[in-house]
């Protein structure tokens, strides 16, 4: 249908205010300035400009998704919540910390590692809202009648609009990148990213800074310090000892491991690590991770004399920090070494040292997952089974589409800490069970008799117990890694897969007492013949 929208429809003119110039306009600034210009040239001017286009754009945005969702809304009163909403909002969030907060994270869940700031200075853009009045002033006498303009301008505006809206300032990790020395000073390299593949990888990405006293204190590299330090060969993964040249430390990269030898390198043994298994679970405790190999893992390391006497090491470690080896002789995570950040760096997560690796979101993850797979066997069953029987392919596409989600929310909890394992079980449990429900349910009440619902369950179990048995041994120890244990995992559900297909043979539409459909109606006596009137 292409006529033109009845006049109880708000969409048609919130839509038309969506998409007016001025509005359009506000989305490209906003987009070029969070994704482009805040990055190159970040400062005061591209932090207010996103303030003044997200009010000219918010607005309209809101009133288009109200009119959506009630259609029967007045676009003007759409239009004034919008206003409302976005200035109140806004208000709220920039004059007050708890309510920046909350937004922080709501924003995280919906887009990210997010960070929206409590800063009085941008209220100054609220006279922005001004603009979006006028633009709506101007586009409400022209909405936009045709369902078929209506159309492509939802799907070529709206998208845009929503994911500019979203975008807050992403959250910065400070990053370790290396470590040398100036004319026999310590200097460091750190920098910043958002998450992979927003990593900085050389130390040349980062700041330089440069300590005058063996590491205690650290100042900004000059100008003409920074151009020298860059020009120096990289990666520096091992070095001697300045008073005993015989001793010399070594980084392993891909591991939180440092070696030492007292031979001149000729061998070499463990002089402090934290194990493989103990890094992933370290890694976890920090917001978007990543991959553990690349960015938890010994890069750069320097040797350089102690003012005392003896000699001290420093390793950047990326994500984890410097460590730091006194001249005593212990080991010390030191974080980032008191640097400020824009971004206030968390507090550095403790190592675990002796006894089992700390799993306990990990084991919500686990039975997450073994649930999951166990899901799907049953719909594959079930979807086999209907086709099997005469049926569509509805059915089964709804209940692919219902565990895709489900993976969907376990894959992105995988990374995460405080508490998320138990929500995603909260998630995944509710929405399993409900794919699982119906694609039981419709075989059973069609073509499907009831031992095929008892094998059915059988393989659910089957392969919830197989892919439980590999993330039990990686909650224990064996295999290390989730990145084995995972696929180890998924290799479980074969069994219950060959299982759910070979059941499909037992659904057959022409089984009238495998139907469980409602008994007829009784015979009635039929009608006697009509008098004739003749």
């Amino acid at each position: 249908m292409t006529g033109p929208e009845t006049s109880r429809d708000g969409a048609p003119t919130t839509l038309a205010w969506l998409c007016h110039p001025a509005t359009l306009l506000a989305l490209v600034v906003l987009l070029v300035n969070d994704h482009v210009l805040k990055a190159a040239f970040p400062g005061l001017l591209t932090g207010k400009l996103s303030d003044v286009a997200g009010l000219v754009l918010a607005p309209p945005l809101v009133a288009v998704l109200l009119t959506l969702l009630m259609p029967r809304l007045p676009a003007r009163a759409a239009a004034w919540v919008g206003l409302v909403a976005v200035g109140a909002g806004f208000a709220m969030v920039k004059s007050s910390g708890y309510a920046a907060e909350l937004a922080s994270s709501a924003w995280t869940a919906l887009a990210g590692p997010s960070l929206v700031r409590a800063d009085w200075t941008d209220l100054f853009a609220l006279p922005a809202l001004g603009l979006a009045w006028w633009t709506w002033t101007r586009a409400r006498t022209r909405p936009v009648r045709y369902r078929t303009a209506r159309l492509v301008r939802l799907l070529v505006v709206l998208p845009p609009a929503m994911l500019a809206v979203a975008a807050t300032s992403a959250v910065r990790y400070p990053y370790a990148l290396g470590t040398t020395t100036l004319d026999g000073r310590p200097a460091i390299s750190i920098g910043a990213g958002f998450e992979d593949p927003y990593m900085p990888d050389e130390p040349a990405d980062g700041r330089w800074r440069v300590s005058e006293d063996g590491a205690t204190t650290w100042r900004e590299a000059t100008d003409d310090e920074a151009s020298r330090l860059n020009s120096q060969d990289s990666p520096r993964q091992q070095a001697c000892a300045p008073d005993d040249s015989r001793r010399c430390y070594r980084v392993v990269a891909g591991h939180l491991r440092v070696e030492q030898s007292d031979d001149a390198g000729v061998t070499w043994r463990v002089a402090w690590e934290v194990s493989d298994a103990r890094r992933d679970e370290l890694a976890r405790r920090y917001e978007s991770p990543g991959d553990p190999r690349r960015h938890f893992s010994a890069r750069e390391l320097v040797v350089y004399p102690h003012a005392g006497g003896g000699h001290e090491v420093l390793v950047a470690n990326g994500r984890d920090g410097f460590l730091r080896r006194l001249s005593d002789g212990g080991w010390r995570r030191e974080g980032f070494l008191s640097v400020r950040y824009t971004d206030p760096t968390p507090e550095l997560p403790a190592v675990y040292d002796g006894g089992r690796v700390q799993r306990t979101i990990d084991v919500w993850l686990a039975i997450a997952l073994a649930l999951l797979l166990g899901c799907a066997v049953t719909v594959v069953a079930g979807h086999l089974a209907i086709r099997r029987g005469g049926g569509g392919r509805g059915w089964g596409i709804a209940g692919a589409l219902t565990l895709l989600l489900t993976g969907l929310v376990l894959n992105a909890s995988w990374s995460q800490v405080d508490g998320t394992g138990v929500v995603t079980v909260l998630v995944v449990v509710p929405l399993g069970a409900l794919a699982v429900a119906v694609l039981l349910l419709v075989p059973w009440l069609g073509p499907a008799p009831d031992r095929w619902v008892g094998w059915t369950v059988g393989s659910f179990l089957l392969t919830v117990i197989l892919a439980g048995l590999p993330m039990v041994g990686w909650l224990n120890g064996t295999p290390e890694q989730a990145r084995v244990a995972v696929p180890l995992a998924l290799l479980a559900t074969v069994p219950g897969l060959l299982l759910g297909v070979r059941l499909a043979s037992l659904a057959d539409p022409t089984r009238e007492e495998n139907r469980r459909d409602t008994p007829p109606y009784p015979p009635y006596q039929p009608l006697p013949p009509r008098a004739s009137l003749h």
